[in-house]
């Protein structure tokens, strides 16, 4: 539970700049809240995952760093963070922010830098078995005929996820034209991937480009609910391309959730900071903060929902 800490002190942190329009501040109490949580937390590790490419400013958690004993040789685990996934909706007063948290063993998981961008597709459990690497490269009507004969549906009753950007437009179009709905989000690349993962939701696939370091963290969340993901590398600029075969990384390689994290044995937390679709947001009331998380363990597939109820007088 002491991960659960990390996210809820980080989403505390965030919440105190709802509808601010300060996205600078909400990123810098945030990530000051999740490195000094981390490092109480009694976990020596260091960061995999974190946001410096978009927030370089924020060096407390950048790849590399380390948490916990920085006398220590022997590092336990890798760390994925993200204390907002969904920054603008923040700001901006919107629902659908939230903090996350993965861990899973040293050097389990893999590093996308210099990569900024990713193409994705999740599903839930239900479907995992369906999702073949063929579907990165067939039409989207192809693939949701796949998902949507597995999960006994009509396409028309199928509901995607898609980020709201211009590079998605001939891939919204698509799928329009399926019959399938489309559920657009403007930000929460990981928030969509956990809503897709989670079955009984509503959501029945994520299709589309966006954060690299985001694949990863929805990796630990989507292999930690049993559902299953493929990516594969999308540069969105020259620069960024160059960059990425100078890394010897390779854009037609296809990946899966295991390629991303290779163990299962994950932790994943996630605590709302506006209210989302399966997490209520940080909420203040007489002196108490309400707030809350949901902690799944891949192991064992448990998967915990935590109400917590905390005294803003301590």
């Amino acid at each position: 539970l002491e991960l659960v800490r990390v996210t809820e002190n980080a989403a505390f942190a965030a919440s105190r700049w709802i509808g601010s329009g300060n996205a600078k501040g909400a990123h810098t109490a945030a990530h000051q809240a999740m490195y000094d949580t981390l490092c109480n937390a009694g976990i020596n590790g260091q960061i995999a995952i974190a946001e410096e490419q978009r927030v370089p400013e924020q060096a407390i958690l950048c790849g590399n760093n380390i948490i916990g004993d920085p006398t220590t040789d022997e590092l336990d685990v890798d760390i994925a963070a993200d204390p907002i996934d969904g920054t603008a909706l923040l700001v901006k007063g919107r629902p659908g922010a939230i903090s996350v948290l993965g861990i899973a063993p040293l050097g389990s998981m893999w590093t996308p830098l210099p990569a900024k961008y990713m193409d994705k597709i999740v599903v839930d459990r239900q479907a995992a078995a369906a999702l073949v690497p063929e579907c990165m490269d067939a039409p989207p009507a192809w693939t949701l005929a796949l998902i949507a004969r597995v999960k006994m549906k009509e396409v028309h009753d199928l509901t995607v996820v898609v980020l709201a950007r211009a590079r998605h437009e001939e891939l919204i179009e698509e799928i329009r034209a399926t019959g399938a709905r489309i559920l657009l989000l403007e930000e929460g690349d990981v928030a969509g991937a956990l809503v897709t993962a989670t079955v009984g939701s509503g959501v029945d696939l994520l299709m589309g480009v966006g954060g690299a370091s985001q694949g990863v963290l929805t990796a630990c969340a989507v292999k930690s609910l049993g559902g299953a993901m493929l990516a594969r590398l999308a540069p969105q600029s020259k620069n960024e391309h160059d960059e990425i075969l100078a890394a010897g990384l390779d854009t037609k390689k296809i990946y899966t959730h295991d390629d991303l994290v290779q163990s299962d044995q994950i932790f994943f937390s996630a605590t709302g900071i506006t209210d989302s679709a399966i997490l209520s947001g940080v909420q203040s009331r007489g002196g108490y903060l309400d707030l809350h998380s949901l902690l799944v363990r891949s192991e064992t597939g448990t998967r915990r929902y935590i109400h917590a109820e905390r005294s803003l007088a301590i």
